[in-house]
Protein backbone atom coordinates (compact mmCIF):
# COMPACT_ATOMS: atom_id res chain seq x y z
CA UNK A 1 0.00 0.00 0.00
CA UNK A 2 3.08 2.51 1.05
CA UNK A 3 4.14 2.00 -2.40
CA UNK A 4 1.30 2.11 -4.00
CA UNK A 5 1.54 5.87 -2.62
CA UNK A 6 4.94 6.58 -3.24
CA UNK A 7 4.01 5.68 -6.58
CA UNK A 8 1.21 7.67 -7.04
CA UNK A 9 2.92 10.57 -5.70
CA UNK A 10 6.19 10.06 -7.96
CA UNK A 11 3.54 10.41 -10.86
CA UNK A 12 2.04 12.99 -9.26
CA UNK A 13 5.67 15.20 -9.37
CA UNK A 14 6.76 14.20 -12.52
CA UNK A 15 5.87 16.92 -14.96
CA UNK A 16 5.01 15.55 -18.62
CA UNK A 17 5.18 17.43 -21.88
CA UNK A 18 1.15 18.27 -22.60
CA UNK A 19 -0.39 21.08 -22.22
CA UNK A 20 -1.69 22.01 -18.07
CA UNK A 21 -4.83 23.63 -17.75
CA UNK A 22 -5.14 26.42 -14.94
CA UNK A 23 -6.17 23.57 -12.38
CA UNK A 24 -3.37 21.00 -13.09
CA UNK A 25 -0.63 23.98 -13.08
CA UNK A 26 -2.12 25.18 -9.97
CA UNK A 27 -1.44 21.73 -8.64
CA UNK A 28 2.21 21.43 -10.13
CA UNK A 29 2.96 24.60 -9.07
CA UNK A 30 1.95 23.59 -5.69
CA UNK A 31 3.45 20.06 -5.50
CA UNK A 32 6.79 21.97 -6.74
CA UNK A 33 6.54 24.05 -3.49
CA UNK A 34 5.54 21.32 -1.17
CA UNK A 35 8.16 19.06 -2.18
CA UNK A 36 10.76 22.19 -2.18
CA UNK A 37 9.92 24.76 0.43
CA UNK A 38 13.15 26.42 1.35
CA UNK A 39 13.97 26.74 -2.28
CA UNK A 40 10.15 28.62 -3.20
CA UNK A 41 7.51 30.15 -2.51
CA UNK A 42 4.40 30.32 -4.25
CA UNK A 43 2.22 33.33 -4.47
CA UNK A 44 -0.53 35.07 -6.52
CA UNK A 45 -0.08 38.53 -7.48
CA UNK A 46 -3.77 38.96 -8.56
CA UNK A 47 -6.88 37.46 -10.22
CA UNK A 48 -7.59 37.62 -14.16
CA UNK A 49 -11.32 39.19 -15.02
CA UNK A 50 -12.53 35.47 -14.80
CA UNK A 51 -11.15 35.00 -11.30
CA UNK A 52 -8.25 32.53 -11.92
CA UNK A 53 -5.25 33.51 -10.32
CA UNK A 54 -1.87 35.08 -11.39
CA UNK A 55 0.68 32.49 -9.67
CA UNK A 56 3.98 33.02 -9.36
CA UNK A 57 6.66 30.65 -8.16
CA UNK A 58 9.83 32.33 -6.95
CA UNK A 59 13.08 30.70 -6.65
CA UNK A 60 15.78 30.88 -4.64
CA UNK A 61 18.02 30.69 -1.54
CA UNK A 62 15.88 33.56 0.33
CA UNK A 63 12.54 32.65 -1.91
CA UNK A 64 10.51 35.21 0.63
CA UNK A 65 11.94 38.40 0.49
CA UNK A 66 14.45 40.63 -1.28
CA UNK A 67 17.77 40.49 0.11
CA UNK A 68 20.45 43.27 -0.13
CA UNK A 69 22.63 42.80 -3.37
CA UNK A 70 20.85 39.80 -4.59
CA UNK A 71 19.29 40.61 -7.89
CA UNK A 72 15.35 40.16 -8.96
CA UNK A 73 14.52 38.27 -12.18
CA UNK A 74 11.32 37.18 -13.76
CA UNK A 75 10.25 35.62 -16.78
CA UNK A 76 6.83 35.78 -17.57
CA UNK A 77 4.39 34.06 -20.04
CA UNK A 78 1.24 33.41 -21.92
CA UNK A 79 0.09 36.99 -21.74
CA UNK A 80 -1.63 36.20 -25.22
CA UNK A 81 -3.58 33.20 -23.56
CA UNK A 82 -3.45 31.43 -26.95
CA UNK A 83 0.61 31.59 -27.22
CA UNK A 84 1.11 28.58 -25.32
CA UNK A 85 4.74 27.40 -25.71
CA UNK A 86 6.46 29.81 -23.19
CA UNK A 87 3.35 28.46 -20.66
CA UNK A 88 4.94 24.97 -20.82
CA UNK A 89 8.54 25.64 -21.31
CA UNK A 90 8.38 28.00 -17.92
CA UNK A 91 6.90 24.62 -16.06
CA UNK A 92 9.64 22.67 -17.50
CA UNK A 93 12.46 25.54 -16.32
CA UNK A 94 11.02 25.03 -12.97
CA UNK A 95 11.48 21.54 -13.14
CA UNK A 96 14.62 21.44 -14.20
CA UNK A 97 15.97 24.20 -11.81
CA UNK A 98 14.87 22.69 -8.41
CA UNK A 99 16.04 19.28 -9.58
CA UNK A 100 19.17 20.51 -10.68
CA UNK A 101 19.97 22.54 -7.53
CA UNK A 102 22.64 21.00 -4.87
CA UNK A 103 23.60 18.68 -7.80
CA UNK A 104 24.25 21.25 -10.49
CA UNK A 105 27.14 23.69 -9.33
CA UNK A 106 26.05 26.03 -11.67
CA UNK A 107 22.45 25.84 -11.25
CA UNK A 108 23.03 25.84 -7.62
CA UNK A 109 25.46 29.44 -7.33
CA UNK A 110 22.82 30.77 -9.93
CA UNK A 111 19.84 29.88 -7.47
CA UNK A 112 21.90 31.50 -4.59
CA UNK A 113 22.38 34.57 -5.87
CA UNK A 114 19.53 35.39 -7.50
CA UNK A 115 15.92 35.65 -6.56
CA UNK A 116 13.95 33.86 -9.90
CA UNK A 117 10.42 34.82 -10.63
CA UNK A 118 8.35 32.48 -12.63
CA UNK A 119 4.72 33.25 -13.69
CA UNK A 120 3.61 30.95 -16.39
CA UNK A 121 0.72 32.48 -17.11
CA UNK A 122 -0.40 36.16 -17.70
CA UNK A 123 -3.66 35.43 -19.20
CA UNK A 124 -5.62 31.76 -17.34
CA UNK A 125 -8.73 33.23 -19.35
CA UNK A 126 -7.43 33.58 -22.66
CA UNK A 127 -5.91 30.41 -22.84
CA UNK A 128 -8.81 28.48 -20.90
CA UNK A 129 -11.28 30.15 -23.52
CA UNK A 130 -8.88 28.41 -26.58
CA UNK A 131 -10.69 25.65 -27.04
CA UNK A 132 -9.38 25.03 -30.56
CA UNK A 133 -5.74 25.41 -31.07
CA UNK A 134 -4.53 27.42 -33.92
CA UNK A 135 -1.13 28.46 -35.40
CA UNK A 136 -1.90 31.88 -36.20
CA UNK A 137 -4.74 33.25 -34.53
CA UNK A 138 -7.86 32.61 -31.62
CA UNK A 139 -9.90 34.99 -29.37
CA UNK A 140 -7.80 33.53 -26.39
CA UNK A 141 -5.25 35.90 -27.45
CA UNK A 142 -7.18 38.42 -25.42
CA UNK A 143 -8.30 38.26 -21.89
CA UNK A 144 -12.35 38.09 -20.89
CA UNK A 145 -12.84 41.74 -21.76
CA UNK A 146 -11.09 41.76 -25.23
CA UNK A 147 -8.13 43.25 -24.35
CA UNK A 148 -4.78 43.04 -25.81
CA UNK A 149 -2.49 42.82 -22.30
CA UNK A 150 0.42 44.13 -24.59
CA UNK A 151 -1.16 47.32 -25.26
CA UNK A 152 -2.80 47.44 -21.94
CA UNK A 153 0.40 49.43 -20.30
CA UNK A 154 1.04 53.58 -19.86
CA UNK A 155 2.85 53.90 -22.68
CA UNK A 156 6.14 56.48 -22.75
CA UNK A 157 5.65 58.02 -25.85
CA UNK A 158 1.86 58.85 -26.04
CA UNK A 159 -1.61 58.72 -24.12
CA UNK A 160 -2.75 55.35 -24.23
CA UNK A 161 -6.33 55.59 -23.94
CA UNK A 162 -6.93 51.99 -22.95
CA UNK A 163 -9.11 50.61 -19.39
CA UNK A 164 -5.92 49.07 -17.41
CA UNK A 165 -7.14 45.46 -16.94
CA UNK A 166 -7.34 43.57 -13.37
CA UNK A 167 -3.79 41.39 -15.45
CA UNK A 168 -2.29 44.34 -16.01
CA UNK A 169 -2.80 46.50 -12.96
CA UNK A 170 -1.76 43.33 -10.81
CA UNK A 171 1.67 42.99 -13.26
CA UNK A 172 2.12 46.95 -12.62
CA UNK A 173 1.71 46.28 -9.01
CA UNK A 174 4.11 43.58 -8.77
CA UNK A 175 6.86 45.36 -10.90
CA UNK A 176 6.16 48.60 -8.41
CA UNK A 177 6.86 46.41 -5.23
CA UNK A 178 9.83 44.41 -6.98
CA UNK A 179 13.47 45.89 -7.61
CA UNK A 180 13.29 43.86 -10.72
CA UNK A 181 16.60 44.25 -13.00
CA UNK A 182 16.11 41.95 -16.18
CA UNK A 183 13.27 40.29 -17.04
CA UNK A 184 11.93 38.18 -20.67
CA UNK A 185 8.03 37.79 -21.62
CA UNK A 186 7.72 34.68 -23.67
CA UNK A 187 5.38 34.63 -26.77
CA UNK A 188 4.70 33.04 -30.13
CA UNK A 189 3.97 33.82 -33.80
CA UNK A 190 7.45 34.29 -34.45
CA UNK A 191 11.16 33.10 -34.05
CA UNK A 192 12.97 36.12 -32.43
CA UNK A 193 14.14 38.39 -29.44
CA UNK A 194 12.78 41.61 -29.86
CA UNK A 195 14.03 44.65 -27.66
CA UNK A 196 12.91 47.88 -26.71
CA UNK A 197 11.53 50.44 -27.52
CA UNK A 198 8.38 49.15 -29.20
CA UNK A 199 7.14 52.68 -29.50
CA UNK A 200 9.31 56.20 -30.70
CA UNK A 201 9.21 59.20 -31.72
CA UNK A 202 11.99 61.49 -33.54
CA UNK A 203 13.74 61.93 -29.82
CA UNK A 204 14.94 58.31 -30.03
CA UNK A 205 15.04 58.36 -33.66
CA UNK A 206 12.06 56.53 -35.01
CA UNK A 207 11.73 58.46 -37.54
CA UNK A 208 14.43 56.55 -39.16
CA UNK A 209 12.71 53.37 -38.88
CA UNK A 210 14.31 52.27 -35.50
CA UNK A 211 13.69 53.61 -32.06
CA UNK A 212 16.89 53.37 -29.78
CA UNK A 213 17.13 53.79 -25.80
CA UNK A 214 19.96 54.49 -24.10
CA UNK A 215 20.65 51.36 -23.17
CA UNK A 216 20.64 50.33 -27.20
CA UNK A 217 23.99 48.37 -26.49
CA UNK A 218 23.23 46.21 -23.57
CA UNK A 219 19.69 45.17 -24.98
CA UNK A 220 21.17 43.79 -27.94
CA UNK A 221 23.66 42.16 -25.89
CA UNK A 222 20.68 40.76 -24.10
CA UNK A 223 18.89 39.93 -27.21
CA UNK A 224 21.71 37.75 -28.53
CA UNK A 225 22.58 36.01 -25.52
CA UNK A 226 19.00 34.39 -25.73
CA UNK A 227 19.04 34.23 -29.77
CA UNK A 228 23.11 32.72 -29.88
CA UNK A 229 21.94 30.40 -26.94
CA UNK A 230 18.75 29.14 -28.45
CA UNK A 231 19.20 26.14 -30.73
CA UNK A 232 18.07 28.09 -34.02
CA UNK A 233 16.97 31.49 -33.00
CA UNK A 234 19.91 32.98 -33.86
CA UNK A 235 20.21 31.65 -37.66
CA UNK A 236 17.48 34.36 -38.09
CA UNK A 237 15.18 33.05 -40.85
CA UNK A 238 12.35 33.61 -39.19
CA UNK A 239 8.98 32.07 -39.91
CA UNK A 240 8.67 32.60 -43.70
CA UNK A 241 11.03 33.67 -46.67
CA UNK A 242 9.58 37.36 -46.40
CA UNK A 243 11.18 38.08 -42.54
CA UNK A 244 14.55 37.48 -41.49
CA UNK A 245 15.94 38.86 -38.51
CA UNK A 246 19.69 39.17 -38.78
CA UNK A 247 21.03 37.37 -35.58
CA UNK A 248 17.69 36.48 -34.77
CA UNK A 249 17.30 39.96 -32.98
CA UNK A 250 15.07 42.91 -33.95
CA UNK A 251 14.36 46.30 -32.41
CA UNK A 252 10.43 46.61 -31.43
CA UNK A 253 9.90 49.50 -33.04
CA UNK A 254 12.06 48.05 -36.51
CA UNK A 255 9.91 45.21 -36.54
CA UNK A 256 6.75 46.57 -36.09
CA UNK A 257 5.23 49.98 -33.77
CA UNK A 258 3.49 49.15 -30.72
CA UNK A 259 1.60 50.86 -27.74
CA UNK A 260 1.27 50.34 -25.01
CA UNK A 261 3.82 47.28 -24.56
CA UNK A 262 4.72 45.89 -21.82
CA UNK A 263 8.81 45.76 -22.11
CA UNK A 264 8.94 49.79 -22.90
CA UNK A 265 6.77 49.87 -19.57
CA UNK A 266 9.03 47.73 -17.33
CA UNK A 267 12.06 49.52 -18.75
CA UNK A 268 10.56 53.46 -18.45
CA UNK A 269 8.58 52.84 -14.96
CA UNK A 270 10.05 49.81 -14.02
CA UNK A 271 13.64 50.19 -13.78
CA UNK A 272 13.96 46.66 -15.28
CA UNK A 273 15.36 45.60 -18.73
CA UNK A 274 12.66 43.26 -20.28
CA UNK A 275 12.68 41.80 -23.76
CA UNK A 276 9.90 39.65 -25.96
CA UNK A 277 10.73 36.26 -27.00
CA UNK A 278 8.97 35.09 -29.81
CA UNK A 279 9.55 30.90 -29.30
CA UNK A 280 7.43 29.48 -32.13
CA UNK A 281 6.09 30.14 -35.42
CA UNK A 282 2.97 28.00 -34.49
CA UNK A 283 1.00 30.11 -31.45
CA UNK A 284 -0.55 27.04 -30.00
CA UNK A 285 1.52 23.48 -31.65
CA UNK A 286 0.36 19.75 -31.24
CA UNK A 287 1.63 18.53 -27.43
CA UNK A 288 3.86 16.09 -29.34
CA UNK A 289 6.50 19.28 -30.15
CA UNK A 290 6.77 20.65 -26.64
CA UNK A 291 9.76 18.52 -25.66
CA UNK A 292 11.90 19.66 -28.68
CA UNK A 293 10.46 23.34 -27.53
CA UNK A 294 11.94 22.79 -24.35
CA UNK A 295 15.49 21.01 -25.44
CA UNK A 296 15.39 24.30 -28.17
CA UNK A 297 15.01 26.49 -25.16
CA UNK A 298 16.67 25.53 -22.10
CA UNK A 299 20.20 26.52 -22.22
CA UNK A 300 19.20 29.78 -23.47
CA UNK A 301 16.36 30.57 -20.75
CA UNK A 302 19.36 29.84 -17.75
CA UNK A 303 22.10 32.05 -19.94
CA UNK A 304 19.81 34.38 -19.73
CA UNK A 305 19.14 34.77 -16.08
CA UNK A 306 23.00 35.00 -15.84
CA UNK A 307 22.78 38.47 -17.56
CA UNK A 308 21.14 39.82 -14.68
CA UNK A 309 24.44 39.77 -12.87
CA UNK A 310 25.92 42.36 -15.35
CA UNK A 311 27.39 45.69 -14.56
CA UNK A 312 27.49 47.14 -11.34
CA UNK A 313 25.09 47.17 -8.15
CA UNK A 314 25.85 49.03 -4.73
CA UNK A 315 24.14 51.01 -1.60
CA UNK A 316 23.67 54.56 -0.77
CA UNK A 317 23.52 55.43 2.56
CA UNK A 318 24.23 58.21 5.49
CA UNK A 319 27.61 58.80 7.41
CA UNK A 320 25.76 56.17 9.86
CA UNK A 321 25.28 53.81 7.33
CA UNK A 322 21.38 54.36 6.95
CA UNK A 323 20.18 53.45 3.15
CA UNK A 324 19.17 56.61 1.19
CA UNK A 325 15.96 55.24 -0.87
CA UNK A 326 15.06 57.24 -4.29
CA UNK A 327 18.72 58.40 -4.61
CA UNK A 328 19.11 58.51 -8.15
CA UNK A 329 22.18 56.30 -9.65
CA UNK A 330 22.81 55.94 -13.60
CA UNK A 331 26.26 55.78 -15.31
CA UNK A 332 26.76 59.39 -17.06
CA UNK A 333 25.87 59.27 -20.79
CA UNK A 334 23.13 57.15 -20.38
CA UNK A 335 20.52 59.18 -17.81
CA UNK A 336 16.57 57.65 -18.40
CA UNK A 337 14.06 59.97 -18.66
CA UNK A 338 12.39 58.28 -16.04
CA UNK A 339 15.36 58.65 -13.50
CA UNK A 340 16.78 55.25 -11.91
CA UNK A 341 16.86 55.48 -8.34
CA UNK A 342 16.96 53.46 -5.29
CA UNK A 343 14.66 51.26 -3.68
CA UNK A 344 14.13 51.06 0.36
CA UNK A 345 17.44 50.01 1.31
CA UNK A 346 19.48 52.47 -0.63
CA UNK A 347 20.03 49.60 -3.37
CA UNK A 348 20.88 50.48 -7.22
CA UNK A 349 21.68 47.70 -9.87
CA UNK A 350 22.43 48.86 -13.56
CA UNK A 351 22.62 46.49 -16.07
CA UNK A 352 26.12 47.70 -18.16
CA UNK A 353 28.36 45.52 -20.54
CA UNK A 354 32.10 45.13 -19.57
CA UNK A 355 34.23 48.72 -19.33
CA UNK A 356 35.28 51.86 -17.93
CA UNK A 357 31.95 54.16 -16.52
CA UNK A 358 31.35 57.16 -14.69
CA UNK A 359 28.47 56.17 -11.67
CA UNK A 360 26.65 59.49 -10.56
CA UNK A 361 24.62 59.12 -7.62
CA UNK A 362 22.29 61.98 -6.87
CA UNK A 363 20.92 62.79 -3.63
CA UNK A 364 18.33 66.19 -4.58
CA UNK A 365 19.47 69.04 -2.39
CA UNK A 366 23.11 67.77 -2.20
CA UNK A 367 25.80 67.96 -4.82
CA UNK A 368 26.31 64.58 -6.94
CA UNK A 369 29.20 62.20 -6.28
CA UNK A 370 31.04 60.50 -9.31
CA UNK A 371 32.80 57.47 -9.66
CA UNK A 372 34.75 56.04 -12.02
CA UNK A 373 34.35 52.09 -12.38
CA UNK A 374 35.71 49.21 -14.82
CA UNK A 375 32.88 47.10 -14.92
CA UNK A 376 34.61 43.21 -16.09
CA UNK A 377 31.99 40.56 -17.09
CA UNK A 378 31.03 38.94 -13.88
CA UNK A 379 28.04 36.81 -15.27
CA UNK A 380 29.91 33.72 -14.59
CA UNK A 381 30.83 34.35 -10.75
CA UNK A 382 26.97 35.33 -10.28
CA UNK A 383 27.75 38.50 -9.04
CA UNK A 384 27.49 42.56 -10.14
CA UNK A 385 30.91 44.97 -9.49
CA UNK A 386 29.88 46.26 -6.23
CA UNK A 387 30.12 50.11 -5.93
CA UNK A 388 28.50 51.89 -2.42
CA UNK A 389 28.28 55.59 -2.28
CA UNK A 390 28.27 57.42 0.95
CA UNK A 391 27.05 60.95 1.78
CA UNK A 392 28.57 62.55 4.61
CA UNK A 393 24.74 64.48 5.80
CA UNK A 394 21.67 64.35 4.11
CA UNK A 395 18.72 66.34 4.81
CA UNK A 396 15.64 64.33 6.24
CA UNK A 397 13.70 66.67 4.35
CA UNK A 398 14.54 65.12 0.78
CA UNK A 399 11.57 64.55 -1.54
CA UNK A 400 11.74 61.75 -3.61
CA UNK A 401 11.80 62.82 -7.71
CA UNK A 402 8.48 62.12 -9.09
CA UNK A 403 8.21 60.10 -12.04
CA UNK A 404 4.36 60.90 -13.65
CA UNK A 405 2.87 58.03 -15.59
CA UNK A 406 2.75 60.71 -18.83
CA UNK A 407 4.19 59.78 -21.91
CA UNK A 408 7.68 61.13 -21.26
CA UNK A 409 8.97 61.90 -24.57
CA UNK A 410 6.01 63.65 -25.86
CA UNK A 411 7.65 66.24 -23.45
CA UNK A 412 11.00 65.51 -24.72
CA UNK A 413 9.85 65.26 -28.47
CA UNK A 414 8.16 69.19 -28.01
CA UNK A 415 11.82 70.04 -26.76
CA UNK A 416 13.68 68.81 -29.98
CA UNK A 417 11.74 70.46 -32.45
CA UNK A 418 12.30 74.07 -30.59
CA UNK A 419 15.76 73.85 -29.57
CA UNK A 420 16.90 70.50 -31.48
CA UNK A 421 19.13 69.38 -28.95
CA UNK A 422 20.96 66.52 -28.51
CA UNK A 423 18.96 63.50 -26.74
CA UNK A 424 20.84 63.67 -23.49
CA UNK A 425 20.52 67.30 -23.30
CA UNK A 426 17.12 66.41 -23.47
CA UNK A 427 17.23 63.68 -21.02
CA UNK A 428 19.41 65.32 -18.64
CA UNK A 429 16.76 68.61 -18.84
CA UNK A 430 13.62 65.97 -17.92
CA UNK A 431 15.76 64.56 -15.33
CA UNK A 432 16.07 68.19 -13.51
CA UNK A 433 12.41 69.32 -14.02
CA UNK A 434 11.27 65.77 -12.65
CA UNK A 435 13.33 66.75 -9.41
CA UNK A 436 12.03 70.08 -8.59
CA UNK A 437 8.20 69.29 -9.59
Amino acid sequence: EVAAVLCLLALAAALDFGYHHAEELEAYLREVHAAHPALTHLHSIGRSVEGRDLWVLVLGRFPTQHKIGIPEFKYVANMHGDETVGREILLHLIDYLVTSYGRDPNITKLLNNTRIHIMPTMNPDGFEATKVPHCYYSRGRYNKNGEDLNRNFPDAFENNNVTIQPETRAVMNWIKNETFVLSANLHGGALVASYTFDNGNSVTGSSKGYSRSPDDDVFIHLAKTYSFNHASMYKGTGCDSRQTFPDGITNGYSWYQLEGGMQDYNYVWGQCFEITLELSCCKYPPADQLEKFWTDNKVALVEYIKQVHLGVKGQVTDRNGNPIPNAIVEAQGRSHVCPYRTNAHGEYFLLLLPGKYVINATVPGFKSMLKTVEIPDNTANFNALKQDFSFSEVSSRTRPASCPKVPLYQELERSSAAVKPTLHLLVLMAVVILLFR
